[in-house]
């Protein structure tokens, strides 16, 4: 069964970086065949997602994070990442990483615990 933990976080000036990191921290043999997702929560505000990879490698990203932020994976590691360029204030918010076992990128399953992003002006 997967199970995921969230790096990477921390506080960052505006149109400054970060990279999350995902591990699945049993390895499971099934992970190059899950959609993995990133999602966030502001406080007082509702999850939205961030972005997800298909096991075919193909990306989708909200608007609000397109040209800024690119997801990717590694395999070979059971690992998934969020590149963060150009943060905004507005990027603020816990960020967690989830993992759909049935790979549609539909029904995200398993979550980590999150990391927490904080981005000052």
């Amino acid at each position: 069964q997967v199970q995921l933990v969230e790096s990477g976080g921390g506080s960052v000036q505006a149109g400054g970086s970060l990279r999350l990191s995902c591990v699945d921290s049993r390895y499971t043999y099934r992970y190059s065949r899950y959609c993995m997702g990133w999602f966030r929560q502001a406080p007082g505000k509702e999850r939205e997602g961030v972005a997800t990879i298909g096991s075919d490698g193909r990306t989708s990203y909200a608007d609000s994070v397109k040209g800024r932020f690119t997801i990717s994976r590694d395999n070979a590691k059971s690992t998934l990442y969020l590149q963060m360029n150009s943060l905004k204030s507005e990027d603020t918010a816990l960020y967690s990483c989830a993992a759909d076992a049935r790979g549609d990128c539909i029904a995200f399953g398993y979550w980590g615990q999150g990391t927490q992003v904080t981005v000052s002006s």
